[in-house]
């Protein structure tokens, strides 16, 4: 007999097998000889104290538990095997390859920056000598910008197709299998990089290809329908079938698609700033209690504001995290956060942003689909000027950027480059500041002790999603007036985070094999 239960246990119980399972026994009425149990699911409870963690339960009485086991069918392919052409290896590109090999299609993958391990020394250029290569950076890469900013795996695209399926894939290639069990499923940066490695090693093996080093310049269109790509300016290469899964930041494909005068539109988007606290503080407002102990994760938050007219909220919220520089060109400063798979450093941060609307633009009609485009330029040039023309980002402490006071000093954070005193509401747009400081006040009625001057505020956090919609229809996934392409994920505007891009990734590859 199979019994599905759901119970509140402390912590000390939770990870606990004895004592949890003579919980499981008391709360099925049953001789604690006769049960075996497996946790389905388990998320934290910290409405009031002491905190819990609630767990779903299996529980089998008088039955052996059946083993678990994740397997996947990837197929080989041949030269003359069905080919789909996927430009970019984010988690798009990537989770499509290996949609492309269970169908017997052949995936061609073509990446305009560096495999994995070789993007570290990039990363380390930008922090140290605070250099950027346009096309080796935290945006652009394999595993796009998923790979270093954290691995955050939770996605309410429940909907859209199998997160259990990316879930399952991710653990077959080597990720923990408490994803499949957490609330709220995390990675981690230090991780990834290795995941990554072994599912590009698994399409190359099974007879797919993985380009690096390979841009898209151009795109051939005829009579409506996709003909061919153009890789670093001069290779021509045919195909009738393209997945476009380029990511929130590749700014020259949306310019490419405009000048080729293929439809593209404006999308509202979000802008803002990256605050960081102790994550002490933050384990203290949600947990209420100074020591979390070991057997608590780091606490995370999650916040969300209505002004007289828009949204302010967190987004991408890290404990025991890092801020990092992720601009993609010289002359910008962006930043955005991760954490290692232990959340073990000492400092919390998240964004805190605003959306932005086409009628926020000044210049909207000028710039016309690419204009919140050049409204993040502009946002991202300016933070690089108050920063000292450099990779030092413009920072404010939070109590001071709500009083309009330039911080007379700044503490250590977690955003090596370092942090150059600016009052900050004269850098971002006069909307995006006056949202953000009443966000910040409301936020410290409903955490106590979140408005904080040693709290510190960095400029900017301006990629929480793509400014630029690539339209398609919903049944074929096309493009709505180009045959054969397929906007996806990101930088389509239809997907935000590793598992829904990944399930985009899928689901066009679904679409193209369905329809032959």
């Amino acid at each position: 007999m199979i019994k599905q239960i759901q119970i509140l246990v402390l912590p000390e119980i939770a990870f606990d097998e004895a004592l949890l399972k003579e919980e499981v026994a008391t709360e099925v009425n049953v001789p604690i000889r006769k049960v075996e149990y497996r946790i389905v699911k388990r998320s934290i409870d910290a409405r009031r104290a002491p905190v819990r963690y609630l767990l779903t339960i299996d529980v089998y009485i008088d039955e052996v538990i059946p083993e678990e086991i994740v397997k996947f069918d990837f197929l080989e392919v041949a030269k003359n095997s069905p080919e789909i052409h996927i430009v970019g290896a984010g988690p798009a590109g990537l989770f499509a390859g290996l949609e492309a090999l269970e169908r017997g299609c052949k995936p061609i993958i073509y990446e305009r920056g560096k495999p994995v391990k070789e993007r570290r020394k990039d990363l380390a250029k930008i922090t140290k000598e605070q250099v950027v290569d346009p096309e080796s950076n935290y945006c652009f890469g394999e595993g796009g910008a998923g790979t270093y900013s954290d691995g955050k795996l939770y996605t309410r695209s429940k909907k859209k197709g199998s997160v259990k399926k990316i879930l399952e894939q991710l653990v077959f290639f080597g990720a923990d299998r408490d994803i499949l069990v957490n609330a709220h499923p995390h990675i981690g940066t230090n991780k990834l990089p290795q995941i990554i490695e072994s599912i590009r090693d698994l399409i190359i093996e099974k007879g797919g290809e993985v380009r690096f080093h390979s841009k898209l310049t151009d795109i051939f269109i005829e009579n409506k329908s996709i003909k061919g790509i153009e890789i670093n300016g001069s290779e021509k290469i045919d195909c009738g079938q393209l997945i476009l899964a380029t990511g929130h930041s590749a700014r020259d494909v949306f310019e490419l698609l405009h000048k080729k005068d293929v439809l593209i539109e404006f999308k509202p988007f979000a802008l803002g700033v990256r605050v960081e606290h102790s994550q002490q503080l933050i384990d203290s407002i949600q947990y209420k209690m100074e020591d979390r102990g070991e057997l608590l994760p780091p606490a995370s938050y999650s916040l969300v504001h209505k002004t007289a007219d828009r949204g302010v909220y967190s987004f991408c919220m890290c404990p025991g995290g890092i801020i990092a520089p992720c601009a993609t060109e010289n002359g910008e400063v962006v930043t955005n956060g991760w954490s290692p798979s232990k959340r073990n450093n000492p400092y919390s941060n998240s964004g805190i942003v605003t959306e932005v609307r086409w009628e926020d633009i000044p210049d909207f009609h000028q710039y016309g689909p690419l204009a919140g485009l050049e409204f993040q330029k502009n946002v991202e040039q300016k933070c690089w000027v108050a920063g000292g023309k450099t990779q030092q980002v413009p920072a404010q402490r939070l109590v001071d950027f709500v009083d309009k006071k330039v911080s007379k000093d700044l503490p250590k954070t977690s955003y090596f480059p370092g942090l150059v005193s600016t009052d900050l509401n004269k850098v971002l747009p006069n909307f995006i500041a006056k949202n953000l400081r009443e966000g910040f006040v409301h936020f410290g009625k409903k955490m106590r002790g979140y408005l904080t001057n040693d709290a510190v505020i960095h400029g900017t956090e301006s990629r929480t999603s793509s400014p630029v919609r690539i339209p398609r229809d919903r049944e074929s996934f096309q493009h709505v007036e180009i045959k054969g392409l397929y906007p996806c994920a990101e930088g389509a505007g239809y997907a935000g985070g590793i598992v829904s891009a990944a399930i985009d990734g899928q689901n066009c590859v679904a679409a193209i094999t369905d329809k032959k």
